[in-house]
């Protein structure tokens, strides 16, 4: 299943994930800083949703309230729930 999940209040502008069978097959992440969420993409591939959520959920960037892998985070979530 590929669930499209729209960040907030960081640089990124659009996620979108696919998880099967609670596995993440895919990341695509648009906007933000390319180099790293290529890296982070990559590295949660292949893991289960509940442990790449529960390594990510909570990460601040600088001052702001969340992060690109915290959004990440909230993506599988929500992906997960409509599974």
């Amino acid at each position: 299943m590929t669930y499209t999940y729209t960040p907030k209040g960081v640089c990124s502008q659009r996620i979108q994930v696919e998880v099967e069978d609670g596995i993440i097959r895919n990341v695509q992440v648009l906007g933000g800083c390319s180099g790293n969420l290529q890296g982070i993409s990559s590295l949660i591939i292949g893991m289960p949703a509940r442990e790449a959520i529960g390594r990510m959920k909570g990460i601040r960037c600088g001052m702001k309230n969340s992060s690109c892998p915290d959004q990440i985070a909230i993506a599988l979530e929500k992906a997960l729930e409509q599974s």
